[in-house]
């Protein structure tokens, strides 16, 4: 059987949200001002990328959506295995679906799922633009978790903003906050500072041998 339009079309991620858009949120709202369309703007960007995510992790879970139409092809994780999607015949190996998802920061587990659900969930029904920041602020500042003992470990912030590790760290230890931001995001940044401190000692350490070799 010949080759269909369908075949070979991979599958598309939202990318991370850009630093330059996120630090602009923060300006305004240290300076009192809740501008409304970027706080969309913002929010909708991280909503996309936590929905990628969830579904890149779905797929790699054995359950990848068909890029065609959506419909879920199982698979078995072999990467010559050919997924077929029988609603719209669209065709691809799982190796080559694979690597669209691979280096691309998308995969993680279970708390991070959960705190990516609570946002796509949450977001859209927010009731004023103070609501949506305060949502942005516990996302963008939300961690990996290591279950035993319970510690966090990566901020879920690589997943989301475009940047290495050390840079985002690096950028959400610069955001800005005055007198005048919403009450409640001092005190995450706060929190934030305390729970990073590890992993930015380690990011620092990283950095360092990268400059030397």
């Amino acid at each position: 059987m010949g080759a269909t339009v369908t075949d070979q079309i991979l599958p598309q991620w939202a990318p991370r949200v850009r630093q330059q858009k996120i630090r602009q949120l923060y300006q305004t709202d240290a300076m009192g001002i809740y501008d409304e369309e970027l706080i969309e703007k913002v929010g909708y960007g991280l909503l996309s990328r936590c929905e990628s995510f969830l579904t890149a992790n779905e797929a790699v879970r054995g359950r990848a959506p068909c890029p065609v139409c959506g419909k879920v092809v199982y698979h078995h994780g072999d990467k010559q295995e050919i997924l077929r999607c029988e609603t719209c015949g669209w065709e691809l190996s799982w190796g080559d679906y694979f690597r669209t998802i691979q280096h691309k920061q998308l995969s993680g587990a279970a708390p991070v799922w959960d705190l990516f659900r609570t946002f796509i969930q949450r977001f859209p029904l927010a009731r004023s633009p103070r609501e949506g920041m305060l949502l942005i602020d516990e996302l963008i500042h939300g961690y990996h978790w290591n279950l035993k003992p319970i510690t966090p470990t990566r901020p879920v912030a690589v997943n989301l903003i475009e940047g290495r590790l050390g840079e985002v760290i690096d950028f959400l230890d610069a955001l800005s906050y005055g007198d005048a931001s919403t009450p409640g995001l001092e005190a995450t940044r706060d929190q934030w500072m305390d729970r990073s401190r590890v992993v930015r000692r380690w990011a620092a350490c990283k950095r360092r041998a990268l400059e030397t070799s």
